[in-house]
């Protein structure tokens, strides 16, 4: 996938979550406001030329571990927004996995640093993209 698609894709996704919280599903927000910072994520390690391998790049912690090492240990991209990808996860799998339901607060949160992350990797990687 191309780094524009990736992050029409995550942009999409963003715009969902903010939809599902509106509407009362936090569980549901929390998921589509990870996924739009993993595909913003995978598009700023493409757009970036960091050495990763695909197939890294498509798994959680492997994209998470790149994203990190090639990206934020660099100074390219804030440590808030790694340590904001590592908490979106944290909520997501609380959402889709423990079964345990996520507060208001905390999906408010998720998606608002959806749209922060998106922007944030839109404005620093495809700024000097032609």
């Amino acid at each position: 996938m191309k780094v524009q698609q990736l992050l029409a894709k995550a942009t999409q996704a963003a715009a969902s979550a903010k939809v599902l919280l509106d509407t009362g599903d936090a569980d549901g927000a929390c998921n589509r406001a990870y996924y739009a910072m993993f595909d913003a994520a995978r598009a700023a390690l493409l757009a970036s030329g960091a050495p990763v391998e695909p197939e890294i790049a498509r798994t959680h912690n492997g994209l998470i571990s790149a994203f990190s090492l090639h990206l934020v240990k660099t100074g390219r991209v804030p440590v808030a927004l790694g340590k904001a990808l590592n908490r979106a996860e944290e909520l997501r799998l609380l959402a889709d996995y423990k079964g345990d339901p996520v507060d208001d607060e905390n999906a408010g949160w998720a998606v608002l640093q959806a749209q922060v992350f998106v922007e944030a990797m839109q404005i620093t990687f495809m700024a000097s993209r032609p």
